[in-house]
């Protein structure tokens, strides 16, 4: 049976090199690695690591001369990565992004090749190393430049890829100061732009009880949200739990609970707040389950804690669904109301519309102008358009119902 190593000695030396090379680590992998003594296995690890950076700069020479010299033209492909990720079942992405990362280092960056070849430098130090250099402003001096990538090549021998790619950011202050101070700010400026406009947050329920979510946030508010947490699942406060996933759930779910709603904007004339909804039955003890002004039910159990919360209104109600008591945490009789408003109705009534009660408004049904009263039995929530139009000459208001509503033009 012909070897790898025989077929490739027929070709050229870095074709010959790496039949042997395959025939080598071949036998290395089925070495008996269980007679080794804890000082080799600690070696043959470290060994391993260079080895590896000196396979990462091969592939650099590789990739960026297969790149140059066109050689996967005669096989139709469309580029050398396209042709890779096929053969290779690396994903595209990955393909593409390690034949740029060879060109850019064969072009622009030997010094890079050469400290992977060497066997110093690890592969994901030579992108951050690249990375942070091509990052510079263009009109930086090019003997700058070079300065800035010696730098990060010595801190390399001191310092991880995650470390160093802070080290990156900053170089310009170590290596050219005066110009380092404005191109951070006007870095960190468009970052924190960028950052700022691309905030997002989703919430799905996925039902049984639990909701799932993701969001987007600049990494300064992220770190507010991760101290204040971290603050709730400290294991030296009475419940907490770590910074493990539970323990940050358990945080995250007590900072919800936790957070001052008198400290945020009226919604209707309310305070957003939650609203627990439930039967006197439940309030005093039975089985009957309550529900959250959101529409979500909870047990009763839950119901009753929650009642006693701060920062939660408990709704009771009595036979046919009649408010008879709407706890407060004020002495505002309007905020009252419209409270008693938002569990009756729901949202806006008028008609085909969706709108929740914190984007609605109190709606008097007979005007105080005209002697009527500010009471839940004369009063209806509106959103603020539909709310607009109630007030509208030119449209004129058809109660429907269910204590639904809807307008028309006046012809």
């Amino acid at each position: 049976m012909t070897s790898t190593s025989q077929l490739a000695d027929r070709g050229h030396p870095v074709s010959v090199g790496m039949g042997h090379l395959k025939d080598r680590v071949a036998l290395l992998a089925q070495g008996p690695v269980w007679s080794m003594r804890d000082v080799e296995v600690r070696q043959a690890v470290l060994d391993l690591s260079e080895v590896t950076s000196m396979l990462a700069a091969l592939e650099i020479t590789l990739l960026a001369h297969a790149h140059r010299t066109g050689a996967v033209e005669e096989l139709g492909a469309s580029s050398v990565a396209a042709w890779w990720a096929h053969e290779s079942r690396l994903t595209p992405v990955e393909a593409h992004r390690r034949v740029t990362h060879a060109v850019a280092v064969e072009d622009h960056h030997p010094e890079v090749g050469a400290a992977l070849a060497a066997g110093g430098l690890r592969p994901e130090q030579a992108r951050v190393v690249v990375d942070a250099v091509d990052a510079l402003p263009d009109d930086v001096d090019p003997q700058v430049v070079d300065q800035a990538r010696a730098h990060l090549l010595a801190e390399a021998a001191h310092h991880d890829a995650k470390a160093l790619r802070v080290l990156g950011k900053r170089v310009l202050d170590v290596v050219a100061p005066e110009v380092g101070e404005a191109q951070l700010a006007q870095q960190l400026d468009a970052e924190e732009r960028a950052a700022q406009a691309a905030q997002r947050f989703t919430m799905h329920d996925g039902g049984h009880g639990r909701t799932y979510g993701r969001f987007t946030l600049p990494t300064w508010k992220a770190d507010l949200l991760r101290t204040a947490l971290h603050a709730l699942a400290s294991p030296r406060r009475e419940g907490g739990r770590g910074s493990t996933p539970e323990g940050m759930g358990n945080a995250f779910g007590d900072y919800v609970q936790r957070f001052p709603t008198e400290k945020l904007p009226d919604a209707g004339g309310v305070s957003a707040t939650v609203v627990v909804t439930m039967d006197v039955t439940t309030l005093m003890g039975g089985l009957k389950a309550a529900s959250l002004d959101t529409g979500t039910m909870i047990s009763p159990g839950l119901a009753r804690q929650l009642a006693c919360k701060a920062g939660v209104i408990p709704v009771v109600l009595g036979g046919g669904s009649q408010v008879l008591d709407v706890g407060r945490r004020r002495r505002f009789h309007t905020t009252t109301q419209r409270i008693a408003l938002a569990t009756r109705d729901g949202g806006c009534t008028t008609i085909g519309c969706t709108r929740p009660p914190s984007w609605c408004e109190a709606h008097h049904e007979v005007p105080w102008s005209r002697g009527g009263g500010t009471s839940v039995d004369e009063g209806r929530l509106l959103c603020s358009r539909h709310h607009h139009l109630a007030h509208h000459p030119a449209y004129e208001m058809t109660h429907h119902p269910g204590r639904k509503v809807s307008f028309t033009r006046r012809e």
